[in-house]
């Protein structure tokens, strides 16, 4: 059965998303920066939290449709919160993955009272110029209309070798699939994580938290978990784990990700 996806509609623009399962309580999924939509992933989403569908109704928000020029991840989580409050949805729990993190965590320090629990995979508060050097050059690909080398640059930096190496084929015939307007988005995406520093903003989260991280991310550094996690947990109740061998996306990999997630948000 495929996964219905709806768009939200507020004043100044429209947003994407899909929902699933029936249970009473809410959990928010905000993903990471992607060459694509992730609602062309919704059904492989919804596939993969099937057993949290008793417990929990589900939402998977993509970002804004009409991108301003430039689009920073303040305005993205400001604008994600619009969306929620749209919906009616009140005291919801967020995962945030990677760019989606960083939205979460801006979530939660913008209505503290609005967030539940919140979990954060492989994130970071604050994104220094050196680490930026990696985003350049995926930004530089797009621009340039190449998008099997995005793609593989993409899948290469996010993944352990031998898990891009088996993927690779995939990867090359997703991106025979992207388009221009794509490529144009996830440069705006992408941009919007420059000199991107949350560090002040965290101090405000209050909600218990668990920091998912992997101590090989080759994308925003496994340093950037703990970091976060020693922030919040001088304001609120907050959980550690640091994963190895998975890289960047752990929140794929991780065979016991989706487990750690569930106790942490049991009541």
């Amino acid at each position: 059965m495929s996964t219905e996806i709806r768009a939200v509609k507020t004043e100044n623009f429209t947003m994407d998303y899909c929902t699933f399962g029936s249970g009473r309580k809410i959990l928010v999924i905000l993903p990471g920066l992607s060459v694509q939509s992730v609602m062309l992933s919704a059904d492989a989403v919804a596939q993969l939290y099937a057993s949290m569908t008793d417990d929990y109704t589900i939402y998977l928000f993509d970002r804004r449709k009409e991108l301003p020029d430039r689009y920073p991840v303040k305005e993205m989580a400001k604008d994600t919160l619009t969306a929620i409050h749209t919906l009616g949805l009140k005291k919801v729990s967020i995962f945030g993955a990677s760019q989606g993190g960083m939205m979460a965590m801006e979530i939660a320090s913008l209505e503290p009272e609005s967030v539940k629990k919140l979990i954060l995979g492989s994130t970071s508060a604050h994104v220094e110029k050196a680490r930026f050097t990696l985003f350049n050059q995926w930004i530089d690909l797009a621009r340039s209309q190449d998008a099997a080398g995005l793609y593989t640059a993409f899948g290469k930096a996010i993944y352990p070798p031998q898990v891009f190496e088996s993927a690779k084929e995939q990867f090359l015939t997703a991106a025979k699939t992207v388009t221009k307007e794509d490529l144009e988005r996830f440069v705006i995406l992408a941009e919007g994580i420059r000199d991107l520093d949350f560090s002040e903003d965290i101090k405000k989260i209050i909600c218990p938290t668990l920091v998912l991280g992997s101590k090989d991310d080759n994308v925003l550094g496994g340093e950037a978990s703990e970091r976060i996690a020693d922030v919040i947990k001088k304001n609120a109740k907050c959980e550690m784990f640091m994963y190895e061998g998975y890289g960047h996306a752990v929140y794929d990999l991780a065979p016991d990700y989706l487990e750690r997630m569930k106790a942490f948000l049991a009541d």
